[in-house]
């Protein structure tokens, strides 16, 4: 480790769970990368939903993963660890991580790096991991998507929406999007859907069946859960394909399969976190060859939202929870 570093640092701990208030600034010492990880003094860290249901106790880190919450950054190589050799002293870079991004030193594996895009920022690099790598495992590997396609967005102006809206229309896809408000549904337009639908004011059903001529989404990309689940396998296209990545309206539902089975649907899922290091090599190599080019040309943008200080993640949260938002909200170190 080189001289220069602290021996010690802050980051964010739970004591235990539940509101954004138990979220405690904490010192602690400084992790040691070890064989073939580098060390990153992080300048800023994505807020994403699993954060949230971390803190309440329902969502534990991996075993042998730190219990710092935090599942990406963006910072500077401090240290190398033994064999470590893809990245140099002073590069920059962003990362998915399996935890520990809410702090001020984190350790990544080399081969979970990314090179932070020319022009961005910290701030802006922190937005990219976790929702690039999120949306292509599930929309383009899980759920098949191909040019031409229809494809339709629960959540669009999430930090996880906003950016599968662009990677989709990037692809060649007809995208549609639901959101909480006619100004999100037309924020979910300018970043290239077809139509935003306000869940609150329109059923969403309806407007793709009418929108499709009766034909449905071939892909559905879904975080809600719930009654949706029903919902979505309604308005799927024969061969249809329907991803989910979180249930925030509740995992058990009673549902009719009977449509999925007439209509040849499949219902996938996944999660990211506790994959292989292995596989998570595989989608960093996926994304940095697949999606990087699209933002070298313009074609993919992070929206963030607001950013906080990362002693105040308790505000983060609450600005989280509240559902208000628009892109991704970004803790500052």
């Amino acid at each position: 480790m080189p001289s220069n570093l602290p021996t010690n640092m802050t980051a964010i701990k739970i004591p235990e769970p539940g509101g954004p208030e138990v979220l405690t600034p904490t010192e602690v010492p400084l992790p040691t990368p070890g064989h073939g990880e580098i060390l990153v003094h992080i300048a800023a860290a994505g807020v994403n939903r699993g954060d949230l249901v971390q803190r309440i106790g329902l969502y534990p880190a991996p075993k042998g993963v730190t219990d710092t919450p935090g599942l990406e950054f963006a910072g500077e190589v401090v240290a190398l660890g033994t064999g470590a050799s893809r990245w140099s002293l002073g590069d920059n870079v962003c990362a998915l991580v399996a935890g520990g991004g809410y702090a001020e030193y984190a350790i990544v594996h080399e081969s979970h790096a990314l090179p932070i895009p020319d022009g961005y920022s910290m701030v802006e690099a922190a937005a990219l991991p976790e929702t690039i790598m999120t949306v292509w495992t599930n929309v383009f590997d899980r759920g098949r998507l191909q040019p031409g396609e229809t494809l339709l967005i629960h959540g669009g102006t999430s930090g996880i929406g906003t950016t599968a809206i662009q990677m989709a229309v990037a692809w060649g896809a007809k995208v549609f999007a639901t959101a909480g408000s006619d100004e999100k549904a037309r924020k979910c337009e300018e970043l290239g859907a077809r139509r935003g639908i306000n869940y609150r004011a329109e059923d969403f059903v309806m407007v793709m069946d009418e929108a499709t001529s009766g034909q449905g989404a071939d892909v559905i990309f879904d975080m809600v859960g719930g009654d949706y689940i029903q919902r979505n396998i309604t308005c799927a296209a024969r061969g249809g394909r329907i991803v989910n990545i979180a249930y925030q309206q509740g995992s058990v539902a009673e549902v009719n399969f009977l449509p999925l089975m007439l209509k040849q649907v499949t219902l996938t899922g996944s999660t990211l976190r506790a994959r292989p290091l292995e596989e998570k090599t595989v989608l960093t190599e996926t994304v940095l060859r697949e999606v990087w080019p699209w933002i070298a040309a313009g074609r993919l943008k992070p929206i963030v939202d607001s950013t906080f200080p990362l002693r105040d993640a308790k505000a983060a949260h609450e600005r989280m929870e509240k559902g208000g938002h628009i892109g991704k909200i970004i803790l500052t170190v």
